[in-house]
């Protein structure tokens, strides 16, 4: 084709010329740089992925698409419009078409069958046939050196780019539906948002330029880009999309130093291109100390984060052994209390002489191994209780029940190992006499025969009282056995009623204990709805121990016998 020449002047560096409308190096420059750039970013960060490879190649198109709207912007050649016209048609399609695989790679995470690719393809043969022909374009105008375009530019290449993007809100709506975890539609509705934004103000600018004839209005469409951009960089923040991490102040720095440095392409005025280069300089220099620091912050989260798994995973194997060790505890205790058992009912028939007359120096040693197994079969019991506890298995048998009854019953069991140890043993009652309370007694008088059991033990000399008290109004009743013996630190007073735990001062006393029977007391009374708690005045000062429960059981179940008042 002969060389016809528009009425203004050749431009410079083939793309440099006076004829180029400032909205240009706002719109689309910007948009060119700031799309290449970041699909380059994503696939260095992730090579491999097929995403990042479409995602790099339809930035790359852009940024083609746009070096050839420069071109035919600043030439007014009319060979090299039509030849470069063409080419922008075929450009412009094809980027749609790698939207659109895009998509279904994005949301699938897998590349799509052939046949999808055929059906993609297929619509584009007709446009690359007809390219080169008179049905895409006629000729050129050389009042503004545009081309004139025919039926496949103005019809048959927009309908394709319509096309493709009605395919791509369908895809997106078809994802959307299905996905169950509200992350994975909040991924999808960003990306259809910033891809169908982009391809729709992008199609809208052409289709004003082609049916108008007002090239420089229709660049306000070509701001899709940046905004497609923006909505990829949140979704690799928030979601970590692309499989890359990319921190929100990378991008934000990267895409402030490429909006000060478009600048230059429009500057006229030597003293603002100074003032640009040296703000561009600032901003490079503290968006890097920006990164840096924002960078050190994310790897020490992360090292937190993954401190924090491995203690999960700890954790979890720490549960599962303490489960292993409460079923073996329990199936252990099982096998013991029965040999235990009877064993005590042998010493007990040996000792009341059904067997026959025992010797006196024999019933002494008897009597000893009666108490050492005594103390084995509570011994197997607190380890019982503890593993039934643990693993939520204990039962309950609520029943009404006077406490005063329970617990002088047991302090009288105690009154002769106190009357033993030389140690004044007391108990005090309520005058008046108390509601019967929703108990499970053996529960309640297994806890108080410890205290009592406890008192006794760690008080070489002085009393032990026991006593009961109305709290309230009748709406509770509190056990104290306060006794004179060792006491206990404030340091120790904080973990007493733990698991296995022994105060340095009773391992001193009693070198046997196991430190169970204040726990399982504690574990009993709180399924009461209760609390049990101590107080010490200090090392050698004594202590008191209470119990105290509610007159109504809010763990007896529904039904029960209702707490009536015993008159004397």
């Amino acid at each position: 084709m002969e060389s016809i020449f528009c009425p203004w002047d050749a431009p410079s560096y083939f793309i440099f010329s006076a004829n180029i409308p400032q909205i240009l190096y706002y719109a689309l420059i910007p948009g060119m740089a700031i799309g290449l750039f970041f699909g380059i970013f994503v696939f260095i960060r992730d090579e491999r992925s097929l995403s990042s490879k479409i995602l790099l190649f339809m930035a790359a198109s852009y940024f083609v698409w746009g070096v050839f709207s420069l071109v035919l912007f600043a030439t007014n050649d009319g060979a090299t419009v039509m030849l470069w016209w063409s080419f922008t048609i075929g450009v412009e399609v094809l980027i749609y078409v790698a939207s659109l695989y895009l998509t279904y790679v994005f949301f699938n995470q897998n590349d799509i069958t052939f046949r999808k690719k055929l059906a993609i393809i297929f619509p584009l043969i007709p446009l690359v046939i007809l390219l080169p022909t008179k049905y895409n374009l006629t000729g050129v105008n050389m009042a503004d050196c545009t081309a004139i375009e025919g039926p496949v530019a103005l019809y048959f290449s927009y309908a394709l780019e319509i096309f493709y993007s009605v395919w791509i809100i369908i895809i997106s709506i078809r994802n959307y539906r299905i996905a169950q975890e509200k992350a994975i539609k909040s991924k999808t509705m960003l990306f259809t948002v910033g891809i169908v934004l982009f391809l729709l103000t992008f199609a809208s600018g052409n289709i004003i330029g082609s049916f108008t004839s007002d090239w420089v209005v229709s660049q306000y469409g070509y701001f899709g880009m940046p905004l497609f951009i923006g909505f990829l960089v949140y979704l690799i923040v928030k979601y970590r999309a692309f499989n890359i991490k990319l921190l929100g102040a990378q991008a934000l720095v990267v895409a402030l130093v490429i909006l000060i440095g478009s600048q230059f392409f429009f500057i006229q005025n030597n003293t603002n291109k100074i003032l640009t280069g040296i703000t561009l300089i600032l901003s490079v220099i503290f968006g890097w100390i920006l990164i840096a620091s924002v960078k050190k912050e994310v790897k020490r989260k992360e090292e937190l984060q993954r401190i924090s798994d491995s203690l999960a995973v700890a954790n979890q194997r720490l549960k599962e052994l303490d489960n292993t060790k409460t079923e073996f505890i329990s199936i252990a205790s099982h096998q013991l209390r029965t040999p235990l058992t009877a064993i005590k009912g042998y010493l007990s028939l040996l000792l009341e002489g059904s067997y026959g007359a025992i010797p006196v120096e024999i019933t002494d040693v008897l009597e000893k191994l009666n108490v050492v197994n005594r103390n084995l079969i509570q011994l197997v019991e607190d380890l019982l209780n503890v593993s039934r506890i643990d693993a939520g298995r204990i039962q309950y048998s609520y029943e009404p029940t006077r406490v005063e009854t329970l617990v002088a019953d047991k302090a009288d069991m105690f009154m002769p190992l106190a009357h033993e140890k030389g140690i004044a043993l007391s108990l005090r009652l309520p005058s008046k006499t108390l509601p019967e309370f929703m108990l499970d007694a053996a529960k309640i008088r297994e806890a108080v025969s410890n205290l009592i059991d406890n008192a006794l033990k760690y008080t070489e000399k002085g009393s032990v009282v026991v006593s009961v008290e109305s709290v309230g109004n009748n709406d509770a009743v509190r056990i104290i056995v306060a006794d004179t013996g060792i006491g206990f630190s404030e340091e120790d007073g904080r973990t007493l009623f733990g698991k296995f735990v022994r105060t340095k001062e009773t391992s001193k006393v009693y070198v046997t204990g196991t430190g169970l029977g204040l726990y399982v007391g504690k574990s009993f009374v709180e399924a009461h709805g209760g609390r049990m708690w101590a107080e010490s005045d200090g090392v050698g000062k004594g202590s008191r121990f209470m119990i105290e429960l509610p007159l109504v059981n809010p763990k007896a179940l529904a039904g029960s016998a209702k707490p009536r008042l015993i008159e004397e």
